[in-house]
């Protein structure tokens, strides 16, 4: 019977071959994270590029195929200066409007022409918060100075706040921008771009690569479009309504709508008070108008997330949520739509995986999230 242990001279020599295999992973690995850490100021805008791009894409080949005859490169050209009109357009005239609205109100404060209103009696009796705030609202329609001058500590924190928040809402509209224009790159190079995901998709997953890849794409869509494209509408509409109330700082409270139907709180939050302020400054009549323009824009999700989620995949609400939150504190106001979307598409995928022989909404769908002809092509494969 042959001896196994092996010779100094194969111990050697798989010594060396386990030092070149280390030292091949070690500068692998060392050259990825180099990569990595040079793309990642990139990685928020390529996901939400990518998210643009997947929901938009029937959109675009509607709009490719029927007005530009196929011309590939002019659609996606237009489509992205579409976009950037479409996000650029109301951000200067909301953000025009919230400057000009601080800018009269700061005059107001300085020549003593502003003034509070008195605070309804009903006021008192709501519960644990009522008496404080009658005090302190009693107190500024009394003497504003003097309230002013209380809450100074606070009134300085909070400017604080609004100046970080506000250069931070700049750059994230930079990272909009950047995102648009990745979308139009990933539209006109759609076919190559699907081509490398379900490629990639197969060799991570094995032979369900293609399902994960059609299954990415569908619920990328139906998050976009039930969750982000509802929260955009809403929070578009209700610019629109303060804007034309003249509702000081209609820009924030328009943006605070946008964060609450994302996070799928309900958008009246904000409207309640906006509706309570419009009664006390205008009169009746439009006052009524635009309350019944805030109840629409804040019951319009009941209405528009079917319609537009179709059939798509069914996901939790704390699913959503959580994504929401998480991306927010970990990328701001971007994170919040890519921590949406990538958390649900994280969930759907592991959940899917976890059980595979339970029936999927998404993946019932013929070709979900696949490019026009790549469904009846994955559908001969399977067969």
């Amino acid at each position: 019977m042959e001896s196994t242990t092996p010779t100094p001279e194969q111990g050697k020599a798989y010594q060396a071959l386990a030092i070149e295999a280390a030292l091949r992973i070690g500068l692998l690995a060392g050259l990825l994270i180099w990569c990595f850490n040079i793309l990642r100021p990139f990685v928020g805008p390529i996901v939400w590029g990518g998210v643009i791009a997947t929901a938009a894409y029937p959109l675009f080949v509607g709009f490719r195929e029927r007005l530009l005859g196929g011309r590939n490169a002019v659609a996606a050209t237009l489509f992205t200066l579409i976009a950037l009109a479409l996000l650029l357009a109301p951000t200067i005239e909301l953000g025009q409007s919230m400057f000009e609205s601080a800018g009269r109100l700061a005059a107001q404060l300085q020549s003593g022409d502003f003034s509070v209103p008195a605070p309804p009696a009903r006021v008192q009796e709501w519960p644990l918060i009522g008496e404080p705030l009658y005090a302190a609202w009693h107190l500024a329609s009394v003497n504003l100075q003097e309230a002013l001058s209380a809450a100074a500590p606070q009134l300085k924190q909070l400017a604080t706040w609004l100046l970080g928040a506000a250069a931070g809402v700049g750059a994230d509209i930079l990272k909009f921008v950047f995102a648009i224009v990745l979308s139009g790159v990933f539209l006109a190079n759609a076919e190559t771009v699907v081509a490398v995901l379900q490629r990639l998709a197969l060799r991570l997953v094995g032979d369900q690569g293609a399902d994960f890849a059609h299954l990415a794409g569908s619920t990328v869509r139906g998050v976009a479009q039930g969750v982000l494209g509802v929260a955009f509408i809403q929070g578009f509409a209700a610019g629109i309504g303060m804007l034309v109330m003249g509702i000081p700082a209609a820009g924030l409270w328009a943006l605070l709508v946008l964060v609450l139907a994302v996070v799928q709180l309900p958008a009246l939050l904000v409207l309640g008070p906006v509706i309570a302020y419009a009664f006390s400054t205008h009169d009746t009549v439009p006052a009524v108008l635009f309350a019944v323009w805030s109840l629409l824009v804040g019951f319009s999700d009941s209405l528009l997330k079917p319609m537009l989620l179709g059939r798509g995949s069914t996901v939790p609400m704390m699913v959503i949520f959580i994504g929401a939150i998480g991306g927010f504190m970990l990328s701001g106001i971007v994170g919040l739509f890519t921590g949406a979307v990538v958390f649900v598409l994280g969930y759907t995928l592991i959940h899917s995986w976890l059980e595979p022989d339970q029936p999927d909404a998404v993946r019932s769908a013929p070709g979900a999230g696949a490019l026009p002809g790549q469904a009846e092509r994955h559908h001969d494969n399977n067969a």
